[in-house]
């Protein structure tokens, strides 16, 4: 009979673990240091624990609720994938431009954080689509090929495609996504507009970009953290918090991880004014 929630955050130097028994009200808990290296090893093992511990069986966890800083420390510390990205013809430079904000407005020597995609992993493509929507330059396959490959010669394993007004057209990276998902299948592939599908080109590229860049880890990472609980006997869905607060499946969170970049915190705060209230 399920009657266990189980709760996972994990951060960068620990992994904390809670059980908690729906009829008794009552909850377990541990904290393990973080296994980097594969940090679903140091779940399941914290989660043992527990079981071993209390006489628990893992059939009878019927929720698992999951939140982490994993893909955040991967930003900070640069330790997401090597991203190329694939932009409208004159628009490889975005990334720098920015929005022309500075942190210390007066101060002449700042110095911005360098783009998580180098100007040499980044490439132009012909095409061209109006704010209207309407297409001003027709997609250009040759020069798709022509620059994946390119990318692909520099070690790219995830790549951000992001077109000039996809927000109001999308075609365009519909079927970019499409072509190199048949010519290059091996390629992670982060479209814009399923990401963010929104105005304003720094914004989006730079938050397409991010989920690019996290994204083979978190296909990685979530995979195996579900097989480990299939495997330990946990049967229930796994459920990843989003910054929001929400809850998502893994699929989702495997196609864009963006999302979960503050989920630890998100959690803390529900937490805390849970208890508070």
């Amino acid at each position: 009979m399920a009657t266990h929630s189980l709760g996972i955050d994990i951060g960068g130097t620990f992994t904390d673990i809670v059980l908690y028994d729906h009829t008794s009200g009552r909850h377990f808990s541990r904290k393990v240091l973080t296994t980097h290296s594969n940090p679903a090893q140091a779940v399941i093992d914290g989660t043992q624990e527990i079981l071993r511990e209390h006489r628990i069986e893992a059939t009878s966890i019927d929720r698992v609720v999951h939140a982490t800083t994993l893909f955040t420390n991967a930003m900070i510390e640069r330790k997401g994938a090597v991203t190329g990205l694939i932009t409208t013809e004159g628009f490889r430079d975005t990334l720098e431009i920015g929005r022309e904000r500075k942190y210390e407005l007066y101060d002449l020597q700042t110095d911005n954080p360098p783009p998580l995609v180098p100007r040499d992993l980044r490439t132009e493509v012909k095409e061209r689509v109006k704010a209207s929507g309407d297409v001003m330059v027709p997609l250009d396959y040759a020069s798709v090929a022509n620059g994946v490959q390119a990318l692909i010669s520099k070690g790219v394993e995830s790549l951000a495609i992001v077109f000039l007004h996809s927000y109001v057209n999308p075609s365009h990276e519909i079927a970019v996504a499409k072509f190199i998902s048949r010519k290059f299948p091996k390629l992670f592939v982060t479209t814009s507009h399923e990401v963010v599908r929104e105005i304003r080109e720094f914004e989006r590229a730079s938050t397409t970009v991010a989920n690019a860049y996290v994204k083979p880890l978190a296909h990685r990472y979530l995979d195996e953290m579900r097989v480990k609980l299939e495997t330990q006997g946990t049967s229930a869905a796994l459920l990843l918090m989003l910054s929001s607060g929400g809850l998502t499946h893994v699929e989702e969170a495997k196609k864009n991880p963006v999302q979960m970049l503050e989920s630890g915190p998100a959690a803390g705060a529900l937490a805390a004014a849970y208890f508070g209230k």
